[in-house]
């Protein structure tokens, strides 16, 4: 499979979760799932079993220690993106909600350009597809790849 074939799959797959309710620590398409949920499972259904288990967490991701691990999980299991890189679909985001907190809100990047999109869980929402507009885009941390590959 091409990498722009395994973009193109991670996306559609995303887009089967739009919908999915919000639910802290959930990855069950159709039941619940947060943005964590909703990455591990778009992996398990393009890559098969989860790389690592997730322990319990919290809605402040670790904030007051001031650790980055989401971050650091990211980096085990995806490839990061150079910063200069064009942004390319399928690419996870990973973003700080605000400045100078540690990052702890993910979305899969499902459209590039003018009409940028991203599919994220959202407190008090659901899984959906929201525009990248310049808010979001600014809370950007870090850009990963999903590994090559998949089932």
């Amino acid at each position: 499979m091409s990498e722009r074939e395994a973009a193109e799959r991670i996306v559609a797959t995303a887009r089967r979760w739009i919908g999915t309710p919000y639910r802290h620590q959930a990855s069950v398409r159709g039941a619940g799932a947060d943005c964590l949920g909703l990455l591990r499972g778009v992996w398990r259904e393009v890559y098969g079993a989860e790389p690592e288990p997730v322990p319990a967490y919290t809605a402040d991701w670790s904030e007051p220690a001031r650790e980055e691990r989401l971050w650091a999980a990211a980096r085990r299991h995806l490839r990061e993106c150079p910063a200069g890189a064009e942004p390319e679909p399928g690419e996870v985001l990973l973003f700080r909600m605000r400045a100078g907190s540690v990052a702890k809100h993910l979305g899969i990047l499902s459209r590039t350009g003018s009409d940028a999109a991203f599919i994220h869980a959202y407190s008090g929402h659901a899984v959906l597809e929201s525009p990248l507009s310049a808010p979001w885009q600014r809370r950007i941390a870090a850009r990963f790849a999903f590994p090559s590959g998949g089932s």
